[in-house]
């Protein structure tokens, strides 16, 4: 009885680990696929910041926005 419940729980705790590997694995590639921001986005946002970004600062964005992924 007490054996049945130990391997229960044993494969649940290994469940729940393989399974928050295998997410964050899908969740990786599918945000290295599809940024959730991307340079015309970060154009209109300066902009309605009042700033007219040049092309080296939106590269610079871009690249800490990468780093962060």
């Amino acid at each position: 009885m007490l054996h049945d419940i130990l391997l229960v729980l044993v494969g649940i705790i290994i469940g729940a680990i393989i399974g928050f590997f295998i997410a964050r694995t899908v969740t990786k590639r599918y945000m290295k696929k599809n940024p959730p921001i991307n340079e015309e986005m970060i154009k209109a946002l300066m902009m309605q910041m009042g700033r007219k970004p040049n092309q080296k600062q939106i590269n610079q964005m871009m690249k800490s926005m990468q780093k962060y992924m």
